[in-house]
């Protein structure tokens, strides 16, 4: 079993390799438009764990992948992704959050007209960043099923379905199997997409795609169950955003449904299915099972 130790430090290994490529991805110039670089950079450098992406370069270190060069662009995309999903979730009109990550919001420092389009931008740059991929042409099958992938996992059948839900609200009388249904949308698509595209990448079969997308659900589900317990019991400093938002929106979730100890049975028997599922595909997984385990007790 790896010592915790080593996995430590292959994890911050991963997230400083993550950041270098970020920041070779960005968009930079002094065109007039630049404010709109500037915001996308403040927005995706402003911290985070980049768990996806590194969910993604474990799954393609686990099926053996080789060719960073096809990798690399969509481990900037799908940060990108996930990044413009918390930029818009956090303005006004949504959850109106003036702090993420522990610094203000994008809105909030550069006005709300740019934090809409700052948005926009790196959802399109995103895919404009993944098809540099195809420069790769011997892999076009793959890079091509990847986008796939990559655009209906944050599409409507995807993260953004899953964000129009959540808008639309919940009343009292809301079962668990709606808030299951938006849970998978809202946060778990861009964790499938993580797994799946990693996995594609590195020559994985169907099967074993399918199994990767899996394994995502029920830890993605995982996830945001337990997003809404630290909700309620953490604290700003060690969330890095307000506590007791959903309460102040008025949102309906797992702890308010079920109450915190069923909310905590259920993420760990979510974690547990998760896990069985990645051990049946009998692949070196101890690095991206701890991964995930570790999300079981994480504190932010």
């Amino acid at each position: 079993m790896m010592e915790r130790e080593v996995f430590n430090r292959l994890q911050q290994e991963k997230k400083e390799y993550i950041e270098k490529v970020l920041k070779v991805f960005l968009p930079f110039g002094d065109e007039p438009q630049n404010k709109i670089y500037e915001a996308m950079n403040y927005s995706v450098l402003a911290g985070g764990k980049r768990l996806r992406p590194i969910l993604m370069l474990a799954a393609f270190e686990m099926f053996e992948g080789n060719e960073k060069e096809i990798l690399e662009p969509f481990l900037a995309a799908i940060e990108m992704i996930h990044t413009y999903s918390l930029v818009h979730d956090d303005l006004p009109a949504m959850d109106n959050d003036e702090y993420r990550r522990g610094k203000k919001t994008t809105h909030a420092v550069y006005g709300e007209a740019i934090g809409i389009l700052a948005g926009d931008a790196l959802l399109n740059y995103a895919f404009e960043t993944a098809c540099l991929a195809f420069k790769k042409s011997q892999y076009c099958q793959q890079i091509a099923e990847a986008m796939g992938v990559l655009a209906r996992k944050s599409g409507i059948r995807g993260m953004l379905g899953g964000q129009v839900v959540d808008m639309e609200g919940f009343t009292e009388k809301t079962e668990k199997s709606e808030l299951d249904y938006m849970y998978r949308l809202k946060t778990g698509a861009l964790l499938e997409a993580s797994l799946m595209i990693g996995t594609i990448l590195a020559g994985g079969t169907a099967k074993e795609v399918k199994m990767m997308e899996q394994v995502a659900e029920s830890i993605g589900l995982a996830f945001q169950i337990q997003d809404d317990i630290l909700d309620v019991v953490s604290s700003v400093e060690v969330l890095g955003k307000p506590i007791h938002s959903d309460e102040k929106n008025n949102k309906i979730t797992y702890v308010n449904l079920l109450g915190l100890d069923e909310s905590q049975k259920e993420v760990k028997k979510l974690t547990e299915d998760g896990l069985n599922t990645l051990k049946n595909l009998n692949k070196n997984a101890e690095f991206l099972e701890i991964l995930l385990n570790s999300l079981i007790n994480r504190k932010n």
